[in-house]
């Protein structure tokens, strides 16, 4: 029923990982793990990890700390909430693991993205808005994202 690991996911295995995703994309501010979400589908986790991997590229953790960042990253350009309240806001237990995934991702501390983003999204559109501040997967951040200002 289910694949090798080196081979692409089966249909069912997919359809497994698809629920995976949506509840990390639903739940980002609970506490998940890979063996909760894992038994949830009823897959080790080890096997949800490899299958997850293949599918979407990147580790059901990864996903996980970017929808926690992507959230994170609307809060703190509202600027009414401090780092340490969106760290907990989204999820994350430390603020140093909260503070150096956000820099990973993001190119800038969330205590500096915070400062540079107030006020920036005056007069932008929502739909813009979100489409600038979307964090960039995987350590890719460049550094024309610096320059958020």
């Amino acid at each position: 029923m289910t694949s090798r690991s080196g081979a692409r996911p089966q249909l069912s295995d997919l359809v497994r990982l698809r629920r995976v995703r949506d509840r990390i994309d639903r739940e980002y501010d609970r506490p998940l793990d890979v063996t909760a979400l894992a038994r949830g589908v009823h897959m080790s986790a080890g096997h949800l990890s490899r299958q997850f991997r293949l599918a979407y590229g990147e580790s059901p953790y990864s996903y996980l700390m970017t929808r926690r960042i992507e959230r994170a990253m609307a809060l703190l350009w509202r600027g009414d909430l401090s780092v340490t309240e969106v760290c907990f806001a989204v999820g994350c237990a430390s603020l140093g693991t909260f503070s150096s995934r956000f820099t990973e991702l993001v190119g800038v501390a969330p205590s500096i993205y915070r400062r540079r983003a107030s006020g920036a999204a005056v007069g932008i559109p929502p739909c813009v808005a979100k489409r600038v501040t979307r964090p960039i997967r995987n350590r890719e951040a460049s550094q024309a994202r610096l320059q958020l200002a």
